[in-house]
């Protein structure tokens, strides 16, 4: 209000002292003296006939509302009791206030009063229609109780807000009288006064327009204000949500948290609820409304994004507009009133001293509404930026559920997971710096406006030399756009490759590939690495630009000023430099917020592409009630593609007809379509033609386990309610209860990410456990088979398709050819196409190729047989020395345990059944070795001093520049200059020039040591990652190092050197401050100490809280990124299922979960800053009033506006000091994290110099194991025991053992996966512990379970490291079959592989794996589980294959089929992690009650008892 007032007053008094412009003004003043306050009266009572019309129009539009609700149905009130809270009872009280104030002004009018209108008749008629409207506001006030309403009505909040226009304009015209005509306040400018501050009030509760009433049902309170009608059980209420209006202002709400973060580290169970309205599902939901809107308005199935966002943000988004407006307008009439101080302090004998308290009232005032401003806008930023955020990334999640599969090949898991972190972090940040762009214009004009009232014409000066300087920034930023992008680029490449090493770690360090794809990551970074310096080596010119821009400013306007001969005063060079500082803000703001605009643009169009991309057909697969058509499943002419736009279709001319309860086998050849069959039934594979028609309800097993985060209920139950005896049928079906026994928690035991520390058959009947207990009509299954052993395979067989699953319809592909005699009907697929159908005897008949399936499995049936009947004849005893192990009896070895590889069972019994441990959590304040970490990381902190020292420089030489202006100034225009005009602009410009060099120089270094710091610390991280062991991964999900490399990283490269910077600038710059103040008057020092200490004591108390919630929200951003990433892999299994929505609601539950802690922070850093404003706003308005206070002639007038122009920006500093430490603090968190993992344990060495085996080793191959113990952590049991054998060189020995015997844990032993706990095991009597571990892995081969390929090209992968010519790449290929495949494509070597190679089938990808390990021909070849996802026949080649290419080396196989080890020459059995037998396959055979003869008698009559399964079943007729 003064700041209006000050404007008036001052506008009768400025001007150059030419006589026209003085009678000009004097005319205006005189005219505004008898005109102003009848115009106002005149406008009031304008105002007040619009508010009674549109009271009118209210009440005929209720009337008309009511009569139609009456016809249709009564109106539904809330019922219960109604509490009237503190906002209700105030709204009543302010109405009944202003009601009263104006009765008493009508009757001081009867009185016989004076009013400043000439008319009396305008003022009595104003003052009877303001007693009308606010009788009506105050019975419409009460009546809202009587309503029950939670809102005000619209007409009471629109007359709200005119009163409070009309109320700060008659305040500031009194104040102008009473300035002017030097008089004292009279009553009814009291009364204008107290109605300020009511009407101020009613203006805030209009914009919330809350009542400020709750209702009650029942004695529970319903917050309806909020709109809340669920609350989740254990939340805290939001106090956000409840908050009054002085509590919205000061941040009070935030007190009980402070409170309680104060006494103790805050928990997440600690922090309250969010609002409702800030909560994910409430804005998704609004989000979504808006995308349709704009889909509607325009017409289009593809919105516009921007548009959406728009729509979105503009309600939110025009308030936070109208605080920071206010908030710019506020900060410029210190500048605008300084000239008016320097001339009272002048003159100070002339002038009254009540006139200089009214100025010292008009600083505060005006600091006071900026405060309060810029807290809400801020903080309304801060908020809109949340509910962005929150909205997008439920987008992106929902998005990467339908996802089609085109789509899913263009974006990685790493890139999407980087829309999340990085681009959403973006787009959030140029929602902070949208209100800067309204500021802007606001701020430049009120400047020039200053400006040009103290130095009339060479303001121009200013306003070009404020335009040159913005200029510059148009070719900068384009620059810094561009290298934006290019960093986002290489930023995704980074976290594609870096998400993909991690995903498949083990593989690289089973092939000795780590250091290989160590360096790659490192190259990307490199790149990285050159578009950050690049764009920071900008960033430091511009800095360098926009902090020499006021001094630039200020020379040009100066040197105008003396061109055109316009006298400098201290007063108006005071105002003048107080305006260049206020313009400084713009001017700093402006590189930020084009540079923020080019981010958030790059940023906004990669997530639009992304949310515009193609989903899965909903079309493609027609529904229908079951038993509709007595079909389960119908496919017409189907002709699918993953590819449509490929010539040649994946599947073509599909007929097919499954009836209810139909058993339905799938075989054929490794990529014959097989898996894209079921794939057309979900409708996963877009569909060029034809029809596919289900009826029920279905469920899927995919090839590939998909196992999730948590216990192995959840896994099973996947959503549904607990059935126990349901369940219990389903375990027993899954052959899933020994499991269960052994673990300490049993079914509740957590497991790992992805299953990792599982074994591959656990992992299979844990999924296969899922779909049945569904309880779907059709089940889907992927080859259920391939990753369990041939009992438990025929276990699953009998009990879980053949038994609880019998009446169901079920297609099932298989390589076994044992499973398909109990087929109804049997699909051979062949080059896409159905090539045969029937049932097995028809398709035998039929030979046309299904005999050639069946033909390899009887080859190995025969051998099978062969070899245990030559045994039965053999009479020969066992030979000692023959085997280095007696055979030992296996009883109770079909009781024995199913503990998985990893021994799940004794690793989490200490862990409260938990595998993975929650994330690492420091607590307490950031460690000041992590400070010094980070500062002495880079040439052990040299730089640091050298940065500080140029920033005091730069501070001292402004100082200097500014305190010779004013000391060089005459304090009036008669008064004589004390220098002439060319010494005083020539000294301005050599300090201005000298401090803008301090500022290039300091801009330099900072950006060099922060980006060196990064890259170092980048390193250390990635190093200490790399060489950690096995066992940290498979611990550690992976969503928690993709965070560090992804958000933490950002936060380094970018933000944490000039974070930590501005701390120490910040305080450099309020010591300069500190030190003109007290030049002028040392007494300020007695205010400033006592409230620097509460400061002090504010930071305190305020750090805990804050730190804890900055840890909280970190953490809290890992299980976002983490979830999404597994549901990613499972989106086809979730689709099948129909679980999207669940798995939407666990996002946004995790995305409440993360905005909690952020949402509470940025608050607290606003209740902080809120109150260390109003403490700094006291300590200028004490020095102010000392000021004005002390006699003339102790203090020079021109010096003590120096120290004002500084003092206006105290409140800023004091703040910025408080809050650069806490922000800096915060974002040290990041520093924190990563150094976490820069000092993991570290496995054994690569290399070791000393113990280097010779180059042929190992020449023989021979694999010796003495007393071998090994286990996964020193607190836990061993999982092998006393393993003592020896594996011949150029020998075969096969591994056999139930499911979770040990086997996978032995080959990790021969890698050193896991270290020995005792023992030991020589190759070629080399202890293998002895040497390097790259040594040792790249001298071995191994073809692992779960083949692995990494996004590239086939060469790439065959050969990663580039030791081979394309020659001996493609004799490897065509050995393994995929030679005439590759040579039919177009790249040849270079065919593109994409994410896990998801375009190749699992079975190619596995010959892959094999044509590796032929490239590689090392002496030992492992083979586990190898060849479990390809069918008999391939199986069968690939065997003779090893055969035939490792005769004359060690091959090592774990195989489920026992054709795989029967023509080994040794066959080792595992049991319980212990040898149970160890010999030759015949010697073995030779004892009936041995567990390998048990094993070979199993799988021979495994067909027949199929035949005789599928001769009792009800077999459907094929259609």
């Amino acid at each position: 209000m003064e700041y209006w007032s000050n404007l008036l007053f001052h506008a009768t008094k400025s001007g150059l002292n030419t006589a026209p412009n003085l009678e000009l003004l004097q005319h205006w003043e005189a005219k505004l003296k008898s005109n102003s306050p009848c115009f106002w009266e005149n406008v009031s009572i304008f105002l007040q006939l619009g508010f009674l019309g549109s009271l009118l129009i209210y009440f005929v539009c209720k009337i008309v509302c009511q009569s139609c609700m009456q016809r249709s149905k009564p109106t539904e009130k809330y019922p219960g009791t109604v509490k009237q809270g503190l906002i209700y009872k105030a709204n009543v009280g302010c109405s009944i206030l202003l009601l009263g104030s104006h009765l008493l002004i009508i009757l001081m009018l009867l009185n016989g009063s004076g009013t400043r209108c000439k008319s009396k008749m305008s003022v009595f008629l104003k003052e009877i229609m303001q007693v009308l409207s606010w009788l009506i506001s105050l019975l419409a006030a009460i009546n809202t109780r009587k309503a029950s309403s939670p809102k005000l009505p619209w007409f009471l909040r629109a007359w709200w807000i005119c009163s409070f226009s009309l109320s700060i304009i008659f305040t500031a015209l009194d104040i102008q009288y009473i300035l002017i005509n030097k008089e004292y306040p009279g009553v009814g400018d009291y009364i204008d006064f107290f109605s300020l501050l009511a009407s101020t009030y009613l203006l805030g509760i209009s914009i919330k327009g809350t009542t400020g009433i709750s209702f009650f049902e029942n004695g529970i309170t319903d917050p309806l204000l909020n709109g809340k009608t669920e609350r989740k059980e254990g939340k805290k209420d939001s106090p956000y949500g409840h908050a009054t209006l002085l509590q919205l202002i000061t941040f009070s709400w935030l007190n009980p948290l402070f409170s309680v973060g104060f006494k103790k580290p805050l928990e997440q169970d600690d922090i309250p609820d969010i609002d409702v309205k800030d909560s994910a599902r409430f804005v998704s939901q609004s989000f979504s409304d808006c995308i349709n809107h704009v889909k509607e308005r325009d017409s289009t199935t593809n919105p516009s994004i921007y548009k959406a966002i728009i729509l979105f943000i503009r309600k939110k988004a025009a308030i936070n507009a109208l605080f920071a407006v206010i908030s710019a307008g506020a900060s410029y009439v210190g500048p605008y009133l300084i000239d008016d101080f320097v001339n009272f302090l002048s003159g100070k004998n002339q002038q009254r001293l009540q006139n200089g308290y009214f100025l010292a009232l008009a600083f505060l005032s005006a600091k006071m509404v900026e405060t309060i401003t810029q807290r809400q806008w801020i903080f309304g930023a801060r908020q809109l930026g949340l509910r962005l955020r929150a909205t997008l990334i439920s987008h992106i999640y929902k998005k990467g559920l339908h996802l089609s599969s085109q789509s899913r090949q263009s974006h990685t898991s790493g890139e999407i997971i980087n829309y999340m972190s990085v681009d959403i972090q973006r787009i959030t940040d140029f929602i902070w710096y949208l209100n800067i762009i309204w500021m802007l214009p606001i701020q430049i004009s009120l400047a020039i406006y200053i400006l040009n009232m103290n130095l009339g014409s060479g303001s121009l000066a200013g306003l070009l030399a404020t335009a040159i300087v913005m200029a510059c920034n148009i070719p900068l930023t384009r620059t810094q756009k561009r290298f934006q992008s290019k960093i986002m680029e290489t930023k995704d490449d980074r976290m594609k490759a870096t998400s993909e090493v991690l995903r498949n770690m083990k593989t690289l360090k089973l092939q000795a590939w780590d250091t290989q794809f160590l360096h790659k990551i490192e190259s990307q970074r490199k790149l990285e690495y050159n578009w950050l310096w690049k764009s920071l080596r900008l960033s430091a010119l511009t800095a360098f630009i926009f902090w020499g821009s006021p001094t630039f400013i200020s020379v040009v306007t100066f040197g105008a000023c003396i061109l055109l001969g316009i006298p400098l005063t201290a007063g108006r060079v005071l105002s003048a430099l107080a305006t260049f500082r206020m313009l400084q803000d713009p001017i700093f703001n402006l590189p930020d917020l084009l540079s923020v605009i080019a981010q958030a643009k790059v940023s906004v169009d990669r997530v639009a592409s992304y949310l515009q991309e193609d989903e899965i057909q909903p079309d493609a697969v027609v529904f229908s009630p079951k038993d509709e058509s007595g079909f389960a499943i119908e496919i017409q002419n189907g002709k699918f593609s993953w590819n449509p736009e490929s010539r040649s279709p994946t599947l073509d001319r599909i007929e097919l007809k499954v009836k209810s309860g139909m058993k339905v086998a799938i075989c054929g050849t490794v990529g014959s379509g097989k898996s894209s069959l079921l794939s057309c039934i979900l409708g996963e594979i877009p569909k060029l033609s034809g029809m596919v028609k289900i009826s029920g309800t279905k469920a899927y097993v995919p090839q590939s386990p998909w196992i999730l985060s948590g216990n192995v209920r959840e896994n099973i139950l996947f959503g549904n309610p607990y059935d126990s005896a349901k369940y219990e049928r389903t375990i027993k079906a899954c052959a899933l209860e020994k499991d269960f026994e052994l673990f300490s928690f049993g079914d509740l035991t957590e497991i790992g990410e992805r299953g990792i520390n599982m074994s591959g058959g656990q992992k299979q009947r844990i999924q296969i456990a899922r779909a049945v207990y569904q309880d779907a009509d059709i089940y889907l299954l992927d080859d259920p088979f391939s990753a369990v052993d041939a009992h438990t395979g025929t276990q699953l067989f009998e009990n879980c398709l053949m038994g609880i699953l019998k009446d169901k319809s079920i297609l099932y592909v298989t390589h076994q050819v044992e499973f398909l005699p109990a087929a109804d009907l049997i699909l051979v697929m062949q080059d896409g196409r159905v090539k045969q159908a029937g049932r097995f005897e028809e398709l035998l008949k039929q030979n046309i190729g299904f005999e050639v399936l069946v033909g390899a499995h009887s080859e190995a049936l025969e051998s099978i047989m062969m070899v245990e009947n030559s045994s039965r004849t053999s009479e020969r005893l066992l030979s000692d020395g023959e085997v280095d192990v007696e055979p030992t009896s296996n009883t109770g070895l079909y009781s024995g345990q199913h503990d998985s590889e990893h021994n799940i069972s004794l690793e989490t019994t200490d862990n409260g059944g938990r595998l993975v441990q929650d994330e690492e959590r420091e607590k307490g304040s950031i460690g000041k070795e992590v400070y010094w970490s980070y500062l002495t990381t880079v040439k052990g902190g040299a730089l640091v001093p050298i940065i500080l020292l140029a920033q005091s420089l730069f501070q001292v030489l402004q100082i200097a520049s500014n305190y010779w202006m004013a000391w060089a100034s005459p304090p009036t225009t008669e008064a004589k200059p004390v220098v002439g005009l060319n010494t005083l602009f020539l000294v301005y410009i050599m300090l201005s020039v000298g401090s803008s060099l301090c500022v290039l120089v300091r801009a330099t270094l900072l950006a060099i040591a922060g980006l060196l710091t990064s890259q170092k610390l980048f390193t250390n991280m990635l190093h200490s990652v790399f060489r950690s062991p096995m066992a940290f991964f498979d611990s550690t999900p992976t969503g928690r190092i993709l965070n560090r490399t992804s958000t933490d990283q950002s936060v380094l490269d970018l933000e944490m050197a000039g974070k930590l910077g501005w701390c120490a600038f910040s305080i450099i710059q309020i010591l300069g401050t500190i030190a003109v103040m007290s030049q002028v008057a040392w007494q300020v020092f007695a205010i400033f100490i006592p409230v620097t200490a509460i400061c002090i004591w504010y930071q305190q108390y305020y750090i805990p809280t804050a730190r804890e919630l900055a840890r909280l929200s970190g953490i809290q951003r890992t299980p976002i990124l983490h979830h999404f990433a597994e549901s990613l892999m499972g989106a086809a299994t979730i689709r099948a299922f129909n679980h999207e929505d669940r798995f939407t609601n666990a996002n946004l539950s995790l995305i409440d979960d993360h905005s909690r802690p952020w949402f509470h922070n940025v608050s607290a850093m606003e209740w902080l800053s809120f109150r260390l404003n109003l403490l700094s706003n006291f300590v200028f308005v004490f020095s102010l009033v000392l000021l004005v206070s002390l006699p003339e002639g102790i203090i020079n007038p021109s010096i003590a506006g120096l120290a004002v122009t500084y003092g206006l920006s105290l409140n800023v500093l004091q703040a910025s000091v408080i809050w650069n430490i806490c922000n800096a603090e915060n974002k040290m968190i990041s520093v924190e994290r990563i150094l976490q993992y820069s000092k993991l344990p570290s496995e054994a060495p690569l290399v070791i110099e000393e113990c280097k085996p010779p180059n042929n080793w190992p020449r023989v191959g021979t694999i010796c194991f003495k007393n071998l113990q090994i286990r996964y952590a020193e607190h836990l049991p061993s999982v092998l025991r006393d393993i003592n054998c020896t594996f011949p060189g150029r020998k075969k020995v096969g591994v056999v053992g139930r499911t979770g015997s040990g086997k996978s844990t032995l080959i990790q032993a021969i890698f050193r996966i896991v270290e020995p706990k005792e023992g030991t095991i020589e190759i070629d009597s080399v202890d293998i512990c002895k040497i390097g571990l790259h040594d040792l892995r790249s001298r071995l081969s191994i073809i692992p379970q779960d083949p692995t390929m990494f996004e590239g090209t086939v060469r790439g992968n065959l050969d990663p490291l580039g030791q081979y010519s394309d020659n001996d790449i493609w004799e490897a290929l065509d050995k393994c079959q995929l030679g005439d495949l590759l040579r039919a494509k177009e790249e040849k070597l270079d065919s593109t592989v994409v994410e896990s190679g998801e375009n190749w089938s699992v079975g190619q990808r596995q010959l892959f794996c094999l044509g590796r390990a032929l490239l590689k021909r090392s002496s030992i070849l492992v083979l586990d589980e190898a060849t479990a996802s390809v069918d008999s026949a391939t199986d069968g080649v690939i065997q003779k294959i090893i055969s035939r290419e490792f005769k004359d080396r060690t091959v090592v196989t774990i195989a489920h089929r026992i054709h795989s080890v029967i023509d080994s020459d040794l066959v080792l059995v595992l049991n319980e992690g212990r040898v149970a037998e160890y010999d030759t396959p015949a010697k073995l055979l030779e004892r009936e009650d041995s567990f390998f003869s048990k094993l070979i008698k199993e799988y021979s009559l495994r067909s027949q008892s199929f035949n005789n399964l599928a001769k009792n079943q009800n077999a459907g007729l094929i259609s």
